[in-house]
């Protein structure tokens, strides 16, 4: 029998923005690898009077099972705070004590527990917590405002072992975008590792550009495909399907369906808010951007890191 995890911060994002968008509840579920029922008895539970927010919905839960532990050592108090200041998730920290055998490990909803009573001392914990998503407006258009990118191939097209995501190189790639459209970022994620390639395109998101600076990348992680959204930036995608590299697009206003891509902006949202441009932003901050994401133990990894999960490949490859 599968053991039953609780829905995840990360998860209460993607329902938020499938309500928002007026997406089908089944179709998020099956993403999710979550039951209808799950997601339809949290609505029910965590919903507030302004309608389901995942922050909110994340609070309610956490009053209903939170339990504070009081066997926490001096040195675990100071080690979670540190995990804390690299800007770790409470889910995190929780889950990557857990997978390197710590002892009685507290559960993520004490530690947020634990940052909150920090906040009302005066403390600064919080600042480290991931900022809240705020999605575009999204709604059924009669026309792509953003123009149409010629000879694209639809997501709907990929080959089977990139929706399986069971190896390495099929990427999904998007632009951040600074305040004021005052610089812009590319992000590549691979898909099975998570791993985050972060590229300042500067002032500028010309698709040659663009293009260029993701076929780089790209080639450097032995790409097999990626799959974009319908940005015009990527308008010259034929350059990177002319060496080899499969080139697919997602449906307009469905950014589900490059759930890991989305997810990672998200987390980059947390050092680079949408209140920052990014034109005084250095490139040795962007690596050290791309190096703490990483270097972040995620839950779908098994809370290994992006870095660990691709080391291991590799020594398995090479062993073999």
């Amino acid at each position: 029998m599968k053991k039953y995890t609780q829905l995840s911060q990360d998860e209460r994002y993607e329902i938020y923005a499938t309500l928002k968008s007026k997406s089908s509840i089944a179709s998020l579920a099956r993403e999710l690898g979550r039951s209808r029922s799950t997601i339809y008895r949290e609505l029910k539970r965590n919903t507030g009077q302004r309608g389901y927010r995942a922050q909110q919905a994340a609070k309610f839960a956490s009053q209903r099972r939170y339990h504070p532990s009081s066997s926490m050592t001096a040195f675990a108090f100071a080690y979670i705070d540190y995990l804390i200041g690299l800007d770790w998730s409470p889910e995190q920290i929780s889950g990557a004590l857990t997978q390197r055998g710590w002892l009685d490990v507290p559960s993520h909803e004490w530690i947020y527990q634990h940052i909150y009573q920090d906040k009302s001392q005066g403390g600064n914990l919080h600042l480290h917590l991931r900022h809240q998503k705020k999605y575009r407006k999204r709604g059924y258009k009669n026309t792509d405002r953003r123009g149409q990118i010629i000879d694209k191939t639809s997501i709907h097209c990929r080959d089977q072992v990139i929706d399986q995501r069971q190896r390495l190189g099929d990427f999904e790639g998007d632009t951040v975008i600074g305040k004021h459209h005052k610089g812009a970022l590319l992000t590549l994620v691979d898909r099975k590792s998570l791993y985050v390639h972060i590229v300042h395109l500067g002032s500028t998101r010309a698709s040659s550009k663009t293009i260029t600076c993701a076929l780089d990348r790209l080639r450097m992680s032995h790409a097999y495909s990626v799959t974009f959204d319908n940005g015009k930036e990527f308008a010259e995608h034929k350059r990177i399907t002319d060496v080899g590299i499969d080139t697919y697009f997602a449906d307009p206003y469905k950014s589900i369906q490059r759930a890991r891509n989305e997810n990672t902006n998200g987390l980059i949202r947390q050092y680079l808010p949408k209140s920052s441009s990014f034109d005084d932003v250095s490139n040795d901050e962007i690596e050290q951007i791309e190096f703490s994401l990483n270097h972040r133990p995620r839950k779908t990894l098994g809370w290994y890191t992006p870095s660990e999960v691709m080391a291991g490949f590799y020594t398995v490859a090479l062993a073999a």
